[in-house]
């Protein structure tokens, strides 16, 4: 068995902080396979699957909390089943451990984990350990889906209407607040400082599956995600005043002037979705928000012209949509 630091095994570690993540499940053995197996729920469905992984000094800090963290690591996947129309179901889980973990930091991971698979309704398959310098946490989520339903992120038609869940940019600003780019009053630190360390996943798509022509959801950047639906074939055209954002959010944009619009247009991490959608559905959205209690707003069309025009005229001082390699 690996040691990584207090006497520490993989052994033990499962033993005493991730069985419990098992919900009792029984495609699980207890962890006492070397695999699992996975049994679709309903008749008529089939699986989703999606991962991830997120990095220390990339995606989070290495003092930030374990809560955070986990987190993170579960709204990144669960936003990619969402954005399937895909309803959760169970997921792996891979850590590569630093020295630096101990016991508080695994109890205060695992019962965060566990609260969230409580919230979600889904449950630990398995997964690895081993021993690293930084802390790197992957996972591949399962969701499933009806097995007519296909729900793309580049199948739009001209004309389409585009909408938006939630609000945008908070998590940037959160994160220019922590690397001190901007200074605010305490509130405001602690409202959008919250916002980055536990941004949370929108469970519309599922409800929108069959209303949609395609959806994504904003991890990239709101442009640079949109963009990859347009696939280089249409463009959009968004009206400006239509954005979702915060009140908190436009104080600081408009008021105070410490960030400007065009950089939070791109920034990732809100996990907000954008939908594209036939105009006759815009009822039927906007019932099935309302229902649901989310946000969303109708921020522009589908149109022929290539690029995102806001207001009749491209922007070119908006930054560069994220890229993993630049």
């Amino acid at each position: 068995m690996k040691k990584i630091k207090n006497n520490f095994t993989e052994k033990l570690i499962i033993n005493k902080y991730f069985k419990t993540l098992s919900l009792n499940k029984k495609g699980t053995f207890n962890f006492e396979n070397d695999a699992a197996y996975l049994n679709i729920p309903y008749k008529n469905c089939k699986f989703a699957v999606t991962t991830d992984a997120i990095l220390e000094n990339i995606d989070f800090f290495k003092n930030d909390n374990p809560k955070s963290i986990a987190q993170k690591i579960t709204t990144v996947n669960l936003s990619d089943l969402y954005a399937m129309g895909a309803i959760p179901h169970s997921y792996l889980l891979n850590l590569c451990l630093p020295s630096y973990i101990n016991n508080d930091w695994l109890k205060s991971f695992c019962n965060y984990l566990k609260k969230l698979q409580l919230k979600y309704n889904f449950y630990l398959l398995g997964g690895d350990l081993s021993k690293s310098d930084n802390l790197i946490i992957s996972s591949t989520f399962f969701g499933y889906i009806n097995k007519n339903i296909n729900v793309y992120q580049n199948k739009v038609n001209l004309d389409d209407d585009i909408w938006v869940s939630g609000n945008i940019g908070e998590s940037k600003i959160g994160l220019e607040i922590i690397r001190k780019n901007i200074t605010v009053d305490k509130n405001l630190r602690e409202y959008f400082i919250n916002k980055y360390l536990y941004p949370k996943p929108c469970k519309l798509g599922p409800n929108l599956a069959l209303y949609s022509s395609s959806i994504i959801d904003v991890s990239d950047g709101f442009i640079g995600d949109l963009k990859k639906m347009l696939n280089d074939k249409y463009g959009a055209s968004i009206s400006l005043n239509k954005i979702p954002l915060s009140i908190k959010a436009k104080k600081l944009i408009f008021d105070l002037k410490k960030i400007k619009l065009e950089h939070v247009l791109n920034s990732g991490d809100d996990y907000s979705l954008i939908i594209v959608s036939n105009k006759k559905y815009r009822k039927k959205i906007k019932n099935i928000a309302n229902k649901n209690k989310v946000k969303i707003s109708r921020v522009g069309k589908v149109v022929l012209e290539k690029g995102v025009q806001f207001d009749s005229y491209i922007n070119n001082n908006i930054i560069k949509e994220y890229d993993h390699f630049s």
